[in-house]
């Protein structure tokens, strides 16, 4: 029987991660903090942190490197240039799955038939009860986190958290993955050396 690394696992979950929009109608959740005492309008480069997040076994996947090619579009797309050299901020990015459970209970009504001597015929008599239902689901969650590269501090977050589903090709997987990271960086008002937009 052929053994399964925990590295394969873990790449095999951020996989599934991709699906975060897919099985949800609405998207993903998606929220956003930053540090008021940073000045954003300092900030013209950026450059990915190294490790990355979700390439902590050393090397990328393709859901990684589609993830970094998303992140990398909306931060130029907000004018910040891309610099290994001398970056003004870290770009790091995170991703996990985690296993959750959905407990419903509703009112409910159901019959109970007896037999009446006296009527001679069936009596449908009513009794309520609470019916439960147990949904397990998979949720997962991915960040951006930007880093003042001077001062190793957090400066902004962004998280989108929603099901994730499992069965995905490669293109939709692309475009769940690019379309989560557009929700996160919607929630980014800002642009290279200019502050708030």
């Amino acid at each position: 029987m052929a053994r399964i690394r925990p590295s394969s696992i873990r790449w095999l979950l951020v996989a599934l991660l991709a699906g975060v929009l897919a099985a949800c109608a609405t998207g993903p959740r998606v929220s956003s903090d930053s540090d008021p005492r940073a000045d954003f309008s300092a900030y013209r480069t950026f450059a990915f942190y190294s490790p990355l997040a979700i390439e902590r076994e050393g090397y990328a996947s393709l859901v990684s490197g589609r993830m970094k090619a998303a992140a990398r579009a909306e931060m130029e797309a907000r004018g910040y240039r891309y610099s290994e050299d001398d970056p003004d901020l870290w770009l790091n990015i995170n991703a996990y799955l985690q296993q959750r459970t959905d407990v419903s209970t509703v009112p409910s009504v159901d019959y109970a038939y007896y037999y009446s001597y006296r009527y001679r015929g069936y009596v449908a008599v009513p009794f309520w009860h609470d019916r439960t239902s147990v949904h397990r689901y998979t949720e997962g969650t991915m960040n951006i986190d930007l880093v003042d590269a001077r001062r190793n501090a957090l400066v902004w977050e962004g998280i989108a958290v929603g099901r994730a589903s499992r069965n995905q090709d490669p293109v939709e997987r692309d475009a769940a993955i690019d379309s989560t990271v557009a929700a996160i960086f919607a929630q980014y008002p800002h642009r290279a050396g200019s502050g708030a937009r």
